[in-house]
């Protein structure tokens, strides 16, 4: 069975978001907040992510991701929840 208290998100990142060190200081992000899923650079410039925790690291990713790292200008963040029955084990860099 799986646990009702965790969340996926699937998240794009539109703005300065690439060659700025998003993705490195994301993956750094989750594990100090114990989120698990992946991220990657996308080829139309957006950074696409894979969130899944509780509900409140989720809510600590999507915060700090609608800023990122200080070089980064986030223009705008889409969230949608994923229903995936897929459990990261960790926080990857595609």
């Amino acid at each position: 069975m799986q646990d009702p208290h965790i969340e996926t998100v699937f998240v794009v990142v539109h703005g300065k978001v690439q060659g700025v060190g998003y993705r490195h200081a994301t993956v750094r992000r989750a594990h100090l907040v114990g989120a698990t899923g992946w991220v990657q650079n996308m080829e139309d410039g957006t950074v696409q992510a894979m969130v899944q925790g509780t509900p409140d690291q989720v809510d600590q990713m999507l915060e700090w991701m609608r800023r990122g790292p200080p070089a980064a200008v986030v223009t705008e963040l889409e969230s949608r929840r994923d229903d995936t029955e897929r459990r990261y084990k960790h926080f990857a860099q595609h």
